[in-house]
């Protein structure tokens, strides 16, 4: 498996609940809710993105979805 980076975020409390709901409600982790939004944000600005096998695709690829 690929090296993962570590962050801190501080985040709104609002905002934090809602990514919480969302990733109860597609049945992650907050943590893999919030490098999928980040990922399908990216995605929506063009930016590539490579896989964690260093390909392209759509962020519920990436993630396993």
């Amino acid at each position: 498996m690929a090296q993962r980076k570590s962050y801190l975020l501080r985040v709104d409390p609002a905002v934090w609940a809602a990514v919480e709901r969302l990733a109860q409600a597609e049945l992650r982790s907050v943590n893999g809710q919030v490098e999928y939004l980040l990922r399908e944000a990216l995605q929506r600005r063009g930016a590539l993105v490579p896989g964690p096998g260093g390909e392209g695709g759509s962020p519920g690829e990436a993630l396993g979805d």
